[in-house]
This record gives structure tokens, sequence and C-alpha cells, in this order.
């Protein structure tokens, strides 16, 4: 399956080593959604989205660049990380799939090292995430998907 993955990750890297890990699972580009001026997703089998959660949702960078690079039709899933709790992260970009008549096959999300306003006080939260553990679950995730495991949703892990 030819995957694309949008992504977002600054700060800690920590969405891009979720990325890397999944990388090497099969046919996939990773596109920093930073840096291309256009792209066009249409020759891929399935497109995923991927960012740290800010204030409960993925970065905007995200959703606009959804809203805007994303065909209609296709298979779409998301990753995130988050430092305490990845809430709603997905709903926009469910809804943006929603509207293009894409299907979702599920969401994955870990927790990631976060030094966020109070956080960078203690030295941050989640340290030393995403770990083996978490890279290993997220790889597991994309093969499942990848094998039309459609839904697939991976249990939060606290």
């Amino acid at each position: 399956m030819k995957t694309a993955i949008c992504y977002y990750s600054r700060h800690h890297g920590n969405t891009k080593k979720l990325l890397d890990a999944i990388a090497r699972e099969g046919d996939i580009a990773l596109i920093d959604v930073t840096t291309r001026q256009s792209v066009d997703l249409t020759g891929y089998d399935c497109i995923g989205f991927a960012s740290g959660i800010y204030g409960f949702a993925f970065h905007p960078a995200v959703e606009t660049f959804a809203r805007q690079y994303l065909p209609r039709e296709k298979p779409v899933f998301f990753l995130c990380t988050y430092g305490v709790t990845k809430g709603r992260g997905a709903a926009a970009l469910e809804r943006i799939a929603q509207e293009k008549g894409c299907s979702v096959l599920g969401t994955f999300g870990c927790r990631g090292y976060d030094t966020f306003g109070p956080f960078r006080l203690v030295g941050g939260i989640a340290k030393g995430h995403p770990d083996d553990r978490d890279l290993e679950r997220a790889r597991r995730f994309y093969r499942e998907i990848s094998a039309g495991n459609h839904s697939a949703e991976e249990p939060e892990v606290k």
C-alpha cells in the first residue's frame, strides 16, 4: 500500500520519531506540511496525518494542509503525540475527511515528552516518550490498517 503521511513535528520531535519507525513498514512517504508549497496526494492509496497535540487539537498547519490537499474518497488515518491527553485531537481532521468522502481507518496516539508552559518548570512530563514500546505499538497500528483492519484504534496507554 502506497502511503503518504503528512505531518508537523517540532519542539522535541516526538511525532517524527513515530513516523520514522512506521516508515520502515512499507512504501511510505513522509511529507512535512511546513516545507511543501504544493503536493499531489492522488497517487497514494492511503493518507495519514500526524502532529503533536496543541491545546487538545492537531497543529493548525496539518488541518490547513488536509483541507487544501486531501483528495476526495481516500482512506485516511491519524497519528498524534501528547503530553497529558489527546482529547478529541483528530476531531477537526475527521470533519475534513467526512466532508471529502474519505473513510477513517483509525487513530493512534501515545505520550511524548512535553515542556509546554508550566511543565517546563519541572523539567517536562512524559520523559523518554515515545519509547520503544510506543514505537512498536505505532508500527503494529500501521500494519493493522495496511492489512485492512479498518477502524483500528490503539488503546491509550497512561
